[in-house]
C-alpha cells in the first residue's frame, strides 16, 4: 500500500505543479481516472460529446469519434495493451497509430489526418487541463491531400430535372437533391427544416435564415423559385413538422444513385453532392465566392474553395470581359506594330 500511495506521489509530481495529500489519496482511490489514461479520458470526452448530439453537433460527428476511440483501443490491442497512460504517449506513439490507420485499417490519407485530428484534440484537452506537461503532438504535421470533390454541370442538373421517375419515393429523394442544388444546405440542415426557418427579409424576399447543426454558424439564403416551387408541393404532406419529405441517409442515397445511372450521370449521385453543385452552380453564374461562402454558412473562405468549382466555361467569359476592358490597351499596341 504504501509502495502504490508513492507511485501515485511520483506520477503527480510528473504532471502536477502543486501536488497535495488529498490529491494523492484521490489518485489512490481511483477517483479522476479519467485524467490518467488515454481511453478512460477518450471514454470521459465521449460520453460529454454525447449530451451534444442534436444540440451541437450531429450524430454522425459523435459516431466519427466513436470509431476514433475505438481504432485506438484495437491498435492497443495489438501492442498487447489494454491502455496507456497519457505521460506515456510519445510522438513515435502517434506516428506507429498513424501507420496502423493507414495499412491495418487501409484509410486514405484525409481519413487517416481526420481521425489524427480527433486524436489531437483528446491530447490538448489533457495538456490544457495540465494533465500532461508536454504535447506529444507538438511537432505532428497535418498533411492532407486535395480531393475532386465531384458535382453536377448544368445540363446533368436539367437531365435529372426533366428525367421521369418510376416512384414516389424515388421522386421525393430527387425533390429533395434539388431543393438542395439550389439552397446548399446540407443532409442534416435539410431534414431540420422547420416553418421558422422561412422568413421574410429585409430587401421583402423570402429567405431561409438557418443555423447549420454542424458548425452551428448562421447560414442566409435567399429562396429561389425552383427551391420555392418544391417547399409548395409538399406544404403540409410531411411529419413532425418538416417541410421537406428527406428521407433516411443511406436510403435516399440509394435511390438517388440508381436514379442518376437512369439519368446517364456518370458522377455517383449523393445529398452531399448537391452542395458541392450548389457551389460550383453559383460561382459559375457570377456569384462572388464570399457570397457563396456566407450562403453555405462557412467560416473562412478556404474551405468554400474545396466545395467550389471553377469550370472552364466560367473562366472564358470571364476572360471574355477582361478582353473587353483591355480594348484601349489592345489600340495602343496594334498602333505601336503599325508604326
Amino acid at each position: 500500500m504504501r509502495a502504490k500511495i508513492r507511485k501515485h506521489h511520483r506520477e503527480l509530481c510528473d504532471r502536477e505543479s502543486v501536488v497535495t495529500a488529498a490529491m494523492v489519496r484521490d489518485a489512490f482511490l481511483g477517483f479522476n481516472t479519467h485524467r490518467d489514461t488515454l481511453l478512460c479520458l477518450f471514454d470521459h470526452f465521449n460520453e460529454n460529446l454525447k449530451t451534444t448530439v442534436e444540440k451541437q453537433i450531429s450524430i454522425v460527428t459523435y459516431q466519427k469519434y466513436v470509431i476514433s476511440r475505438n481504432s485506438l483501443y484495437e491498435f492497443l490491442q495489438k501492442r498487447n495493451r489494454e491502455d496507456i497512460y497519457l505521460k506515456d504517449i510519445s510522438p513515435e506513439f502517434i506516428s506507429d497509430y498513424e501507420r496502423f490507420l493507414f495499412v491495418d485499417y487501409g484509410y486514405r490519407r484525409n481519413t487517416v489526418m481526420m481521425s489524427m485530428h480527433r486524436f489531437k484534440r483528446i491530447i490538448a484537452m489533457a495538456h490544457d487541463n495540465g494533465w500532461i506537461s508536454i504535447n506529444p503532438f507538438a511537432s505532428y504535421k497535418f498533411q492532407f491531400e486535395a480531393t475532386d470533390r465531384g458535382y453536377l454541370s448544368e445540363e446533368e442538373l436539367m437531365n435529372l430535372m426533366k428525367h421521369p421517375v418510376e416512384c414516389s419515393k424515388m421522386e421525393m429523394a430527387r425533390d429533395v437533391f434539388v431543393f438542395s442544388c439550389f439552397t446548399g444546405l446540407s443532409y442534416v440542415d435539410l431534414k431540420g427544416l422547420r416553418d421558422e426557418h422561412i422568413q421574410r427579409s429585409f430587401d421583402g424576399q423570402i429567405w431561409i435564415m438557418i443555423k447549420r447543426q454542424k458548425t452551428s454558424v448562421q447560414s442566409n439564403i435567399p429562396l429561389l423559385p425552383i427551391p420555392r416551387q418544391i417547399l409548395e408541393k409538399y406544404n403540409g404532406k410531411c411529419n413532425n413538422g418538416m417541410l421537406l419529405p428527406v428521407p433516411k441517409n443511406e436510403k435516399g442515397n440509394a435511390r438517388l444513385k440508381k436514379f442518376g445511372e437512369q439519368c446517364g450521370i456518370a458522377t455517383k449521385v449523393t445529398f452531399h453532392l448537391a452542395r458541392h453543385t450548389f457551389a460550383t452552380l453559383m460561382l459559375a453564374k457570377g456569384v462572388t465566392i464570399e457570397t457563396v461562402s456566407k450562403m453555405l454558412g462557412h467560416t473562412n473562405i478556404n474551405t468554400t474553395q474545396k466545395y467550389a468549382r471553377i469550370i472552364n466555361s466560367k473562366v472564358s467569359s470571364d476572360m471574355e470581359i477582361l478582353s473587353h476592358k483591355l480594348g484601349k490597351l489592345e489600340n495602343v499596341y496594334n498602333l505601336m506594330k503599325a508604326s
